[in-house]
């Protein structure tokens, strides 16, 4: 989801997934109020003190062609859920995980049928920036990401580690910012990839959602995309900085020696993947594929536009997009959605596994409530029609080419 501008106080970031501005739930003021007071502040969800894994879950993550494929040659579909808050809680202070993150919560993840989930983090938590409550990062933000990663691990489930908030200098990274950050961003992934070294079953997404060049689809912006370049008077409010590029992530990962599956989302929020082949970053192991958001108020929202650079893409790359969702609740764009990309043997991971009240259509006039996709971490009820048509879907058996 993407970030910019403060919803309540100078804790809570507005989004949308481009096109206007839609925060999610748990970033309005009534959300965050609400669910502060009924979730546990520092939770760390070890499984069983992190017990030596005896299951078998999928390692070894690889592109082949445009398919995933895991150590044994065995194709994947990745098709998951976000889980949300791993972003914003600890920079605010209030813990590590929005809600339950415990095995009966991942075990309620299980009964739709889900492979992948993506745990989005925080740049100064992770880093344990002076920006970052002292109580929720280093150290103790890295051991509850790494314990979770575990956790998942334990019930077959495929993590996928995404750079959502950061920011350059001394500031809190309480936001998105249109690109990753010279001064931070690269550090971070190396010290991501060697503290997941020796997990092949991880899967790194460098950044969330860029929006280089005033969230223009240009040739400028993806040379900053692939290249880097100085961030500046793309926001009126926004402090200019040096903004680091894929490659260059890229790089700072395999330096470490990690092999991980890298999936890279295109500009204008990762949402138009346009000339996503021709600046595709220069990768050893040829081990990236794109990443691909897209919601039913995005720029790329129809199946005339899928038809177009999607779908050319798909044929030699494996797209996994891993954030899809409808903003009013309903079901008639998220249906023909995962229709069109289990014909192209892409994944797709929904927005967002939490639990934040009835569901509200968002407008443009209105924020709304749209994005929570369940009424509870236990009982994982679908909580719309939106979630209800996502759930249905994905307890079918996967697609097959």
């Amino acid at each position: 989801m993407k970030a910019r501008g403060l919803v309540i106080a100078s804790a809570l970031a507005a989004l949308g997934c481009g096109g206007f501005e839609v925060p999610p739930p748990e970033e309005s003021a009534a959300g965050a109020s609400a669910m502060s007071e009924q979730l546990p502040s520092n939770a760390v969800c070890a499984a069983e003190d992190d017990e030596p894994l005896t299951n078998e879950y999928p390692k070894g993550l690889r592109v082949v062609g445009n398919r995933i494929e895991d150590e044994n040659g065995t194709q994947l579909f990745l098709r998951g859920v976000n889980r949300s808050g791993s972003e914003y809680r600890c920079i605010q202070g209030g813990g590590f995980f929005d809600g339950a993150c415990d095995e009966a919560s991942v075990r309620a993840m299980k009964t739709w049928n889900i492979n992948a989930v993506r745990v989005p983090l925080n740049e100064a938590c992770w880093l344990g920036l002076s920006a970052a409550p002292a109580d929720f990062a280093g150290e103790a933000y890295k051991r509850a990401i790494q314990s979770y990663v575990h956790l998942l691990h334990k019930y077959a489930l495929i993590p996928i580690l995404d750079l959502h908030w950061s920011r350059a200098g001394d500031a809190p990274a309480d936001s998105l910012d249109p690109m990753p950050n010279a001064d931070h961003s690269p550090a971070l992934w190396r010290d991501v990839a060697q503290t997941f070294a020796d997990d092949s079953g991880v899967i790194f997404e460098p950044f969330n959602e860029p929006f280089p060049d005033r969230n223009r689809d240009t040739a400028e912006a993806w040379e900053c995309w692939r290249d880097g370049c100085m961030a500046q008077n793309w926001e009126p409010t926004a402090v200019p900085y040096q903004a680091a590029g894929m490659q260059e992530l890229v790089t700072s990962i395999r330096d470490t020696g990690a092999t991980q599956l890298i999936l890279l989302g295109g500009v204008v929020y990762s949402n138009a993947l346009t000339r996503w082949r021709d600046y595709r970053p220069s990768d050893p192991l040829n081990n990236v594929a794109p990443a691909w958001h897209i919601y039913n108020f995005n720029g790329c929202s129809n199946p005339e536009c899928w038809s177009a650079a999607p779908q050319a893409l798909a044929q030699d790359f494996p797209i996994v997009a891993t954030e899809i969702g409808q903003d009013d609740c309903q079901s008639d764009f998220i249906t023909p959605l995962m229709a069109f990309l289990d014909e192209h043997s892409s994944g797709y991971l929904a927005w967002s596994w939490n639990v934040q009240g009835k569901c509200q259509a968002a407008s443009k006039e209105h924020q709304g409530n749209p994005w929570p996709l369940i009424d509870s971490f236990e009982q994982a009820t679908p909580n719309s029609p939106y979630a209800k048509a996502f759930r249905d879907h994905v307890l079918e058996p996967s697609p097959r080419p």
